[in-house]
């Protein structure tokens, strides 16, 4: 693909990519460190152009050769915090980069994008939101979470949500510098603005990485890299900040968190700012993912109001390997556990993780209620989910995970007329049968936003 697109592509300009996992592929490849390519067949194909492809979770990245001399990475770069650049065995950096290592090339790419003209930006960025809208509303979804855009991309959605022009309802998280924060949030805090199309009251955080990069933030080492325990990718005084912040502004904060320290760390955060602003009630405060726990850590979620904000179709994706990273033991008693934080209390919104995975809520309902791997087997089956609690997970649930419940995620009169119409009833109909379900409509505001 990248050869292809090398072809085509002028000399110097930038082939981009994402959606890799060296976990699905049919075989490892050779040479490899930790699973990961090295780039040389990559940069075989693509020696005037830089390249940067995306980990499907976008807590890694493979570079070619030409963007790594772009970026002044040499076997002499350091790991930065947060971040490690994988090497071989001769200390050469073979063009995987885990969680921050690829900031460098990151920094290249936006001083290669800084070339283009305002207008060009504008137009790139709005051909952005529509096809993300198109695919939205294509797979049923009404109201969408965006788990953290910066001030700039919050300006363009308030810009199209006062002309008519977004397509979908946003309830959006604001992912910026803590300076950029303090200057902003007070201005920025929107609640159904432009014709109940946006939504702004939350802060975003990541505390750590993903599991299949190995960069989830674990209280032991990692079953197949005993060595390490993964990352901490911003620092705890930092997303401290943001706490006093989102208290003192009336935003909510979310965090993500994927490993079991890491979710502690963040409950531990939380709770020290509950204690702080003791006046403060129904914080509707979130961790995002809350993959894998600490069975100590599962009772806390209920006990301090932390919503779990959790996606199914993650348990089947990444249970062929959990084990892998866990072992048996720790996947079978912290890792996706439904079940035990339902019945502790806790409130669960479902997501999909876009674009980690396909936004379809069809595919994620399936994996909520039948958690079955590609090979029919299933993953610690006794954490589904009912299809009741799946679809409330997905609807009132994941309203109020946003403040949202009383205008949306339930048919009854008085709240907004937003339906999704489905050809199947997947509450009913037999578990193999819940994927080919289609959407006929989706209803926007009753008007119809999308028809099959």
């Amino acid at each position: 693909m990248v050869a292809q697109a090398a072809r085509q592509a002028a000399p110097g300009e930038w082939i981009l990519g994402r959606g890799w996992h060296q976990e699905k592929w049919a075989s490892p490849p050779s040479p490899s460190v930790e699973g990961f390519p090295t780039h040389e067949a990559l940069s075989r194909v693509s020696p005037a152009n830089p390249v940067l492809l995306t980990h499907a979770s976008g807590h890694a990245s493979f570079a070619n050769a030409k963007a790594m001399e772009l970026a002044g990475i040499t076997r002499e770069t350091r790991d930065p915090a947060g971040g490690q650049i994988l090497r071989d065995v001769r200390g050469e950096p073979i063009g995987a980069f885990r969680e921050t290592a690829d900031e460098a090339l990151r920094r290249a790419l936006a001083e290669a994008r800084a070339r283009r003209t305002p207008a060009q930006v504008e137009a790139e960025e709005r051909k952005v939101v529509e096809l993300a809208t198109r695919e939205c509303l294509s797979k049923g979804i009404t109201t969408f979470h965006d788990a953290g855009s910066p001030f700039t991309t919050i300006d363009l959605f308030k810009q199209l949500a006062d002309q008519g022009r977004l397509g979908i309802r946003l309830w959006v998280m604001v992912r910026d510098t803590i300076e950029a924060q303090r200057a902003n949030l007070a201005r920025y805090r929107m609640i159904d603005t432009g014709d109940k199309r946006l939504t702004v009251r939350a802060i975003k955080h990541s505390i750590d990485g993903a599991l299949g990069s190995r960069g989830a933030w674990l209280l032991a080492p990692y079953a197949d890299l005993p060595g390490s325990t993964g990352l901490n990718t911003t620092p705890i005084p930092d997303i401290e900040a943001s706490a006093r912040l989102a208290l003192e502004h009336g935003f909510q904060l979310c965090v993500h968190a994927i490993g079991d320290r890491a979710n502690r760390e963040t409950l531990d955060l939380y709770e020290r700012a509950f204690r702080a602003y003791r006046g403060v009630k129904d914080l509707r405060w979130r961790v995002e993912h809350a993959q894998h726990l600490h069975p100590d850590d599962i009772p806390r979620f209920a006990r301090l109001g932390v919503i779990a904000s959790m996606q199914g179709v993650h348990c089947t994706s990444d249970g062929p390997w959990v084990p892998k990273r866990l072992g048996d033991q720790r996947s079978r008693e912290g890792a996706y556990v439904w079940q035990k934080l339902l019945q502790s209390g806790a409130l669960i919104a479902n997501g999909t993780d876009a674009p980690v995975e396909d936004v379809s809520p069809i595919a994620s309902f399936h994996a909520s209620v039948t958690r079955r791997l590609a090979d029919g087997t299933a993953f610690y089956p006794d954490q589904r989910m009912t299809r009741e609690q799946a679809l409330r997970s997905y609807t009132l649930d994941a309203a109020y995970a946003g403040f949202q419940e009383t205008s949306r995620g339930a048919l009854v009169a008085g709240k907004l007329a937003d339906v999704t119409v489905l050809s199947r009833d997947i509450l009913s109909l037999p578990e193999d049968e819940i994927p080919g379900t289609e959407v006929v409509y989706t209803i926007l505001g009753g008007k119809i936003a999308y028809r099959k």
